[in-house]
């Protein structure tokens, strides 16, 4: 009777097999990439949502709203204008000087605000984090749309500077999108990235300030591009070029500027910006994906 027993249970489904079959899966387990991103993209109304209430909260938050998403630009670059055009006088070789400086710092500026947003897009959400079921990467893909909403307005603003500095408005303009687009998804990798890394290593927010201002001094914004190439050589001029913000900021200045000296070609420049995008872009997302069940813990 026993041996009976015993067979029976041999020859029954295993356990995996019954959870298999129900489609049931091991607690806490990490779901496939392609899966992860399935699971995300179901959740993209919810992201949409996120984005809108910290637009909407940050616009209340302040009696003049969305004015000082454009004066906080347009105030940082008359200030360096002052400092790098008139006192150190950088722009005498540039002939369109505002327009360069206003395209340097606007587009850093946006780099620059998805990773101080991203870097506290973890952190800042723990509370929701630990009483919510969602992809944790909704949240610094959020804050980037934030950003790029602010981007926008941004543009709007630049162009207008570029046109009453004289510049004329060409075919060439339409290279403005695909810049913009390239960078916004290198900007969503970066945000990924740094979400998880402070999320980790919460003391390398401190860093970021530095980190930004060197970044932003290498990258071109306040001077000529020739600048470097009148100072170093070889690997580090290589070096050096291959900055993606510094690629960015290029294209934007040669979508929307006639006559502008480039560090390089533009089809090398457009090059390393596809290059830099999927590097950043792939690779921000899939590291940020491999420490999703360990958001919130601890």
């Amino acid at each position: 009777m026993a041996q009976t027993a015993v067979a029976d249970s041999d020859t029954g489904p295993s356990l995996k097999e019954l959870a298999r079959s129900h489609g049931l899966t091991k607690a806490g387990r990490l779901p496939s990439l392609p899966e992860y991103t399935r699971h995300l993209w179901s959740y993209r109304h919810f992201i949409a949502a996120f984005a809108n209430a910290k637009v909407n909260a940050s616009l209340g938050s302040t009696k003049l709203g969305v004015v000082w998403q454009l004066l906080t630009p347009l105030i940082n670059a008359g200030v360096y204008y002052l400092i790098f055009g008139v006192l150190i006088n950088t722009k005498q070789d540039v002939d369109n000087f505002i327009a360069y400086l206003c395209a340097g710092v606007f587009i850093f500026g946006f780099t620059q605000s998805v990773v101080q947003a991203g870097s506290q897009s973890i952190t800042s959400n723990i509370a929701m984090i630990r009483a919510l079921h969602f992809p944790r990467a909704s949240l610094p893909i959020a804050v980037s749309l934030v950003e790029v909403r602010n981007m926008i307005a941004s543009m709007i603003v630049l162009i207008a500077i570029v046109l009453l500095t004289g510049e004329p408005i060409t075919l060439q303009w339409l290279l403005l999108l695909p810049a913009l687009l390239l960078q916004t998804i290198f900007n969503t990798g970066l945000a990924l990235f740094v979400a998880r890394l402070i999320s980790k290593i919460t003391d390398i927010r401190q860093l970021i300030p530095y980190i930004l201002r060197i970044w932003m001094y290498g990258s071109a914004v306040l001077y000529p591009v020739t600048f470097f190439a009148e100072r170093i050589h070889g690997w580090q001029l290589a070096l050096v070029e291959s900055n993606p913000m510094l690629i960015y900021i290029e294209l934007v200045r040669h979508a929307l500027m006639e006559n502008v000296e480039l560090a390089t070609s533009a089809p090398l420049l457009w090059l390393q910006a596809a290059i830099w995008t999927a590097l950043v872009g792939f690779g921000g997302y899939v590291y940020f994906w491999r420490g999703e069940k360990g958001y919130g813990r601890g």
